[in-house]
């Protein structure tokens, strides 16, 4: 399955850093165009992480060498959206050959306009919730990789269900960590 990840998926860390480690494992093929990651850098550089943001960039592309997709300018032209500003993300989504749309912003991708280049939108909880249900081995291994990886960054885990909620997963969070 490919999926186009949204900008505002890629940034805040935790959520990208979730959704980024449960595509090593294979799980789905992440795409995104160069503007989506200038969304992120720019959001980034909002809260003076320039540099971070930069050297993460870099990683990503890396790790991920055919995830960028440069939409067509006649892709863009024959598409409309309540926020025109995100026409770039669906045109990279149609000419990346993307299955899906993961993006934090529903409202702003009318599922009738997605359905005429059959593409579906998804939630980023609802899109992890899904993989946790169907193999829950897996998304622990993922989360647990992220876990670590913010303590080494000094972020406190020891409440990894408040923190999946901060990261807006609260659903996942509920059902990794329930009491």
């Amino acid at each position: 399955m490919r999926v186009l990840i949204d900008a505002c998926v890629l940034y805040p860390t935790v959520l990208r850093e979730i959704v980024l480690e449960a595509a090593a494992r294979g799980l789905f093929t992440p795409l995104w165009s160069p503007r989506i990651l200038e969304e992120w850098r720019r959001a980034a550089e909002k809260r003076g992480e320039t540099g971070i943001a930069e050297i993460e960039i870099e990683a990503v592309k890396a790790l991920f060498p055919k995830a960028s997709v440069n939409p067509t300018s006649d892709t863009q032209a024959r598409l409309s959206l309540p926020d025109g500003d995100d026409i770039h993300v669906l045109a990279a989504a149609i000419d990346g050959g993307a299955d899906e749309i993961l993006t934090l912003n529903l409202k702003d991708f009318p599922a009738r306009t997605l359905a005429r280049d059959g593409i579906h939108l998804r939630a980023p909880d609802t899109f992890l919730l899904e993989f946790f249900h169907s193999d829950p081995s897996v998304l622990r291994a993922v989360l647990d990789t992220v876990m670590a990886k913010a303590n080494l960054h000094g972020i406190d885990t020891s409440n990894p269900r408040a923190l999946m909620k901060r990261a807006r997963l609260p659903r996942l969070g509920k059902a990794v960590y329930a009491s």
